[in-house]
């Protein structure tokens, strides 16, 4: 079975690119276009049953961006699941608040390049 952008969601792929959150639209202006370190980055990249807000095939790396919906303890235990699921595909997953993104841009984009396999 396909693991990455299976054809079931892409509707779902498309909503989220349409319904960005302001966060994701600035973090995703700094990641397109190989701009960071010449790696690729994908957005609203679905990995099994799971959408990730940006991915690295190169990297095997996830970014993902939380606003005020991941403190919901049911949304937490789904990303708890979801995370475990994306690192026993050996793919790394890595955490923003939505506010970071905000107020510390260039410490967000620093924290995803020492993530790189130089």
């Amino acid at each position: 079975m396909k693991l990455h952008n299976r054809k079931s969601l892409k509707q779902r792929r498309k909503e989220l690119r349409n319904n960005a959150t302001p966060a994701e639209v600035q973090l995703w202006s700094a990641l397109k276009k190989r701009q960071l370190a010449g790696r690729k980055f994908r957005r609203q990249h679905s990995i099994g049953p799971y959408i990730v807000d940006f991915y690295c095939p190169g990297e095997r790396l996830a970014v993902e961006l939380d606003g005020a919906s991941h403190d919901d303890p049911l949304r937490s235990e789904y990303d708890a699941e979801r995370q475990t699921y994306l690192e026993a595909k050996d793919i790394r997953v890595i955490r923003f608040e939505n506010k970071q993104v905000f107020e510390d841009p260039d410490g967000v984009l620093t924290y995803i390049k020492k993530q790189f396999d130089e």
